[in-house]
């Protein structure tokens, strides 16, 4: 198997929340194809977060994409430059107000390697407490939730996580914590 080799790029609409380009590429055996569109986006990371009482912080909010209600894990981007353990901490912090005593990397995870490059950085967070309040982005409207980690488990294996990420994230940390 070989790589494609990239001839050209052109960007069609290059938005904070939306970049997509097209390329113009050679395959291996010489067929060229001029018309692949490809997203670009910050590199994610989903953070699987237990309370010192045991509990796994769930967060409900509107996705308008889908548009739907969505039952999730605490996620967000990296800012340009940022370790994604830092990223992992701060969108914590910033979305359910919790910071944490262990913090371990437990998966890493393209979206959609077809069509996007970047990566999700999946973190096992232990020992949670709540130090603050949310602190919100301008649009951001977030419910936060503690679930006993077997209900949560339940949750997970009845399809309540609608967003692949996250439940392929939450598989990951219940394996780990011995759940499954």
């Amino acid at each position: 198997m070989e790589k494609w080799k990239l001839l050209s790029s052109e960007y069609i609409c290059k938005e904070p929340w939306a970049t997509l380009r097209r390329d113009t590429c050679e395959l291996p055996d010489g067929r060229i194809n001029d018309h692949y569109y490809v997203l670009e986006y910050p590199d994610w990371v989903n953070m699987i977060g237990i309370t010192e009482q045991n509990e796994l912080l769930v967060i409900k909010q509107y996705r308008h994409g889908a548009g739907i209600i969505s039952l999730e894990i605490p996620a967000g981007t990296t800012e340009a430059g940022e370790d994604p353990k830092n990223a992992a901490v701060r969108e914590m912090l910033e979305e359910t107000g919790y910071q944490f005593d262990q913090i371990e990397e437990i998966a890493t995870l393209y979206a959609n390697p077809a069509t996007s490059g970047n990566i999700t950085y999946t973190y096992l967070m232990t020992g949670g407490k709540k130090v603050q309040e949310q602190a919100l982005d301008e649009h951001e409207e977030i419910d936060v939730y503690r679930i006993p980690l077997e209900e949560a488990k339940s949750m997970l294996l009845d399809n309540k996580f609608s967003q692949a990420l996250h439940a392929s994230a939450l598989f990951y940390a219940f394996n780990k914590l011995g759940l499954l």
